[in-house]
């Protein structure tokens, strides 16, 4: 099993200022697994999954279940709510739950609905949890060093030192099996596509059909099965309702649903200092990026990965509100990745698989909006530092880079 120290370490921080936690991420990413990792440090703890029918049978005789955990020292008992979000109800139940028992009780409430949004009705629980993400394995999470997020914003084009060969190791087997932990720990190509086909299909042909009521299922899984040829590259709602003969509304609502339950990621484009640049058509992104045939695009897709877990884990530890965009000109002109911070530009971000010469697109934005700049390649051991008129520019492996992301 991988310790997932980055996630407890959030997991840590939040708990100690707010009693309900929620964590949401994609189906089989390893919540439940980290979900015991927490418990296991409390000596009072209860794990209840909506999804065991001896557990719902429980909460349905009596709905403050919890209160009947065997103490065995004064410490607060944890509580952790596994998929509760498929509840009727779930919202007022946790409400209920808060108000009642938040001096007494910490709650952990885990689930794959994207917990953070998802609108089943009930009362609001704003106010009354914070929010963490955990998404697949990373290599900066498999790399984890303890980086701090000041010494990183200090410095976001200083290299981490540790073991380039390993680090490129783990980097190709991210691409060959995802960062899923069954097939990553397989790490066999076979069983990843045996893992793949099976996880979408369940994913869309129970959890999406069963949780949002709609019925055309087959259309979803063929605009799935579209989306790894399109990454990389703007997405155009017209063309892929042509291509599936439905309405633009239609696709358009399908395309949120894929991210609601974290089959796919989505970002924005950024035109502000940006002269004729783009802004309609946005990035979509799939978490299972190892179906993605094409090389450079895969690449790509995995660098978006990496930085969607980075700014998410930075917003979510209240270090300010971080985006992920892409920028690109009417021309053509463009940039694979652009970091904000509280609305404002922070980080250039440039993929290049087999190119170290420092891209021209990335000086051009680079001067700008006068931020750093960094061109990750899939190619090479060292680093290549300038100066343009726009400021400091890096190109170095993205196995040596990524790994400082904390």
């Amino acid at each position: 099993m991988i310790a997932r120290t980055p996630y407890t370490a959030t997991w840590d921080e939040l708990a100690a200022e707010k009693s309900m936690v929620f964590l949401s991420g994609p189906r089989q990413s390893g919540k439940t697994t980290l979900a015991r990792m927490i418990a296991e440090r409390f000596p009072n703890r209860v794990y209840f999954n909506w999804d065991i029918v001896t557990d719902r049978r429980r909460l349905v005789e009596n709905p403050y279940f919890f209160e009947e955990v065997v103490r065995h020292d004064e410490s607060r008992p944890l509580v952790i709510f596994d998929e509760i979000h498929k509840r009727r109800g779930w919202k007022n139940y946790l409400k209920g739950v808060f108000d009642r028992f938040h001096d007494d009780f910490l709650f952990l409430v885990t689930g794959s609905g994207r917990l953070d949004t998802y609108q089943r009705g009930g009362d609001s629980l704003a106010g009354r949890y914070y929010a963490f993400h955990l998404w697949p394995l990373t290599l900066a999470e498999l790399h984890y060093a303890g980086s701090r997020f000041d010494e990183f914003a200090s410095d976001p084009l200083g290299t981490y030192s540790g073991d380039a060969a390993a680090a490129e190791a783990d980097w190709e087997r991210l691409a060959m099996c995802s960062g899923f932990p069954e097939p990553y720990l397989a790490a066999r190509r076979p069983s990843y596509r045996r893992w793949s086909t099976t996880y979408r299909r369940q994913l869309i042909r129970e959890d999406i059909r069963d949780l949002t009521g709609v019925t055309r299922i087959d259309e979803i899984e063929l605009l799935f099965a579209l989306l790894p040829s399109k990454v990389g590259a703007p997405l155009s709602i017209p063309s892929l309702a042509t291509d599936l003969k439905a309405a633009y509304n239609t696709v358009k609502a399908w395309l949120r649903i894929l991210d609601r339950f974290y089959l796919t990621f989505t970002i924005t484009p950024w035109a502000r200092e940006i002269s004729r640049a783009v802004h309609m058509n946005r990035k979509t992104y799939l978490f299972d990026y190892a179906s993605v045939e094409d090389a450079g695009a895969r690449f790509e897709n995995m660098v978006a990965l990496e930085l969607h877990r980075a700014v998410t884990s930075w917003t979510d530890l209240g270090w300010g509100e971080f985006g992920l965009h892409y920028i690109r000109t009417k021309e053509g002109r463009e940039v694979d990745f652009l970091v904000t911070r509280d609305r404002r530009p922070m980080l250039l971000v440039e993929t290049r698989l087999g190119d170290t010469d420092p891209s021209a697109n990335l000086r051009v934005f680079q001067k700008a909006l006068g931020v750093p700049a960094v061109q990750l390649t899939g190619r090479g051991d060292g680093f290549i530092r300038t100066t343009s008129t726009g400021g400091p520019l890096l190109v170095a492996p993205v196995w040596r880079w990524i790994q400082r992301l904390p």
